[in-house]
């Protein structure tokens, strides 16, 4: 249904060039998708950081803490907007699961969200192999981590293309998996409604 392959480059090109240039969206299509999916786990991953620094003050902890929280519910969508986006094809193409077809325990846009993620974390990885303050010590534990990410993603990769595969077959059911996080939604979280409720009043 699509080239897993080129979502590995894709990813592996897209968390260098990000690191020297603004987060864009060049694609379309599908690619268009992906890159916008993964461009919120780019986003996401950096806050992280700043969020874990010990120099940080509350009001910046808090401002990051939004902006981790809005990133990941983006993040969230567009695994679904991935697995929409394969649902519409398969209906195109009439391709119809057999009656006892089972769910895999997770979707398309998951495992390309998982991918994306290993693709950030080889590139940080990588990055810490450079350092000229790093001791011989911790250069062998990057290394060690290094060669288990490229295994993880190699099997990523390969468990997509079976899942995919078995997609197309029939032999598995293929459904978006729907989150609907409750945090972000003022309607959901009680903090949140309940405040608005105590202001109306």
């Amino acid at each position: 249904m699509f080239d897993v392959k080129k979502i590995t480059e894709l990813h592996r090109e897209l968390v260098v060039g990000w690191h020297e240039r603004d987060v864009d969206n060049p694609h379309d299509g599908f690619l268009g998708l992906v890159t916008e999916q993964f461009s919120f786990n780019f986003l996401l991953w950096h806050q992280e950081d700043i969020a874990r620094s010990p120099d940080v003050g509350d009001a910046k902890i808090a401002e990051v803490k939004r902006k981790i929280d809005g990133y990941n519910q983006n993040r969230n969508d567009w695994i679904e907007k991935i697995d929409d986006w394969l649902t519409d094809k398969l209906e195109a193409a009439d391709c119809q699961p057999n009656q006892d077809a089972p769910m895999n325990t997770e979707t398309p846009g998951s495992v390309v969200d998982r991918m994306s993620i290993m693709a950030l974390r080889i590139y940080h990885m990588q990055e810490q192999l450079q350092r000229d303050d790093a001791s011989e010590e911790h250069i062998e534990k990057v290394e060690q981590k290094l060669a288990v990410c490229f295994i993880q993603l190699d099997e990523l990769a390969a468990a997509l293309e079976h899942l995919l595969t078995n997609i197309e077959a029939g032999t598995v059911r293929h459904r978006t998996y729907r989150q609907f996080k409750m945090y972000n939604d003022p309607t959901m979280n009680p903090y949140l409604y309940k405040a608005s409720q105590r202001k109306a009043g």
